[in-house]
């Protein structure tokens, strides 16, 4: 099966930054898709950035020039690495991940990390 571990989260004050981290492991073909997701409490769950196979990225107008999503293509592994962190960011970030399956199991499939908790204190 497939498996996202997400690391890096932590509590910081603000204008610091953190590097979160989500590697994929187990049994697949390829990943179309990595990214951030996140959650505050009593909020929707928000798509914060995506990265994709070809390179291009998008983000959350919100975090957009102080955020960053990479990726290493060897380690299956997604990086989100967010400066100038305001009270605002704290919450739960999940990875998420778009999958090619290898056969037999063939096919796209989504996949969520177990989330990692960012706070921000001001």
């Amino acid at each position: 099966q497939v498996q996202l571990v997400e690391a890096g989260g932590g509590l910081v004050q603000a204008g610091e930054s953190l590097r979160l981290s989500c590697a994929a492991s187990g049994s697949f073909f390829s990943i179309n898709v990595m990214g951030w997701y996140r959650q505050a409490p009593g909020k929707q769950r928000e798509l914060v950035a995506v990265v994709t196979s070809v390179g291009s990225t998008s983000y959350v107008d919100s975090v957009k020039g102080r955020f960053t999503v990479s990726r290493d293509s060897a380690e299956n592994t997604v990086y989100l690495q967010m400066n100038s962190l305001q009270p605002e960011d704290t919450g739960v970030y999940y990875c998420y991940a778009e999958i090619q399956r290898s056969s037999p199991f063939r096919g796209t499939y989504a996949y969520w990390g177990q989330g990692t908790q960012v706070t921000v204190s001001s």
